[in-house]
């Protein structure tokens, strides 16, 4: 039965709200890095640039000279982004890893508290972050791991390992046991049988732990500032610097923002399907 034009309209409106909600400050980002700096103090505000200009853009890549109080923006910004890429992919390489090995171990193996741990796990994940954010700090000044990537690296391990986990091991619980039976016979091991056998097959899974990983990994604030306050600082505690004591520097934050949302729209674009089937796979059983 087709519905009535209101229900139809009301839906349609509320997607139109939700559209104009979650693009509408991504539009505005894009928009402010494309206009001159003379710009952002004329009254009143445009939606489009009047003279679109890629300038800050060439400040950031170093095409234009690009210093500000003395630091070399452009330097500062190929550091961050650098670091960002960095600490974010090891610690999604590092995650998956660990989070497939101990996925394989609760699912497959029995062993004296396996339940117990499991949950004990998975609990940290109602753990605010800030509460854990002083014992975390003292225990990497001892390490020597501040301003480290290591240190950095393991912290955002340490923060998504329990979601992986979750995930791959209700990935884990769906998978038929027969081919790991019959490779048993044959006398595989179980290193072999989980690179082999199950890895392959729960690979939409990987592939949604590694995503959620990255992202949040890649969109950390207080974690870096804290910890990364120098040399391996990333794009979240850069661009917010560009705004000094006496001058905000609108166009270069915008942007720096402009490129460092680039990444994870890129990531979501390309891999949204794996990503959607990967979250689906443990779903049924």
């Amino acid at each position: 039965m087709k519905e009535p034009w209101h229900i139809r309209l009301g839906i349609w409106a509320g997607v139109a709200l939700l559209l104009a909600w979650s693009l509408l400050p991504i539009y505005w980002t894009l928009a402010s890095s494309l206009t001159p700096t003379v710009e952002f103090n004329a009254r009143p505000l445009h939606l489009f640039p009047e003279h679109p200009t890629g300038e800050h853009y060439l400040r950031l890549l170093g095409v234009l000279d690009g210093h500000m109080g003395g630091v070399d923006v452009a330097g500062e910004f190929r550091l961050a982004l650098f670091n960002s890429i960095l600490t974010s992919s090891a610690a999604t390489v590092l995650c998956v890893l660990m989070s497939l090995l101990a996925a394989y171990a609760f699912a497959r193996l029995n062993f004296p508290g396996r339940e117990v741990l499991f949950y004990a796990v998975v609990a940290t994940m109602a753990v605010p972050g800030y509460a854990v954010l002083i014992p975390l700090f003292r225990l990497m000044v001892s390490l020597r791991q501040i301003d480290a990537y290591l240190g950095v690296t393991l912290i955002y391990v340490s923060a998504f390992l329990p979601l992986c986990l979750w995930l791959l091991k209700g990935v884990m619980d769906t998978l038929p046991r027969s081919l790991e039976e019959a490779a048993r016979i044959d006398g595989a091991s179980h290193m072999r049988i989980l690179f082999s056998i199950i890895a392959p097959i729960a690979a939409p899974g990987l592939t949604a732990a590694a995503i959620l990983t990255f992202l949040g990994a890649w969109g950390q604030y207080v974690v870096p500032l804290v910890f990364s306050p120098k040399n391996t600082k990333p794009l979240t505690v850069l661009i917010p610097e560009f705004a000094g004591k006496n001058f905000v520097d609108y166009g270069l934050i915008m942007a720096g923002g402009s490129i460092a949302i680039a990444v994870p729209c890129l990531l979501v674009i390309f891999l949204n399907r794996y990503l959607i089937a990967g979250l689906l796979a443990g779903s049924t059983k």
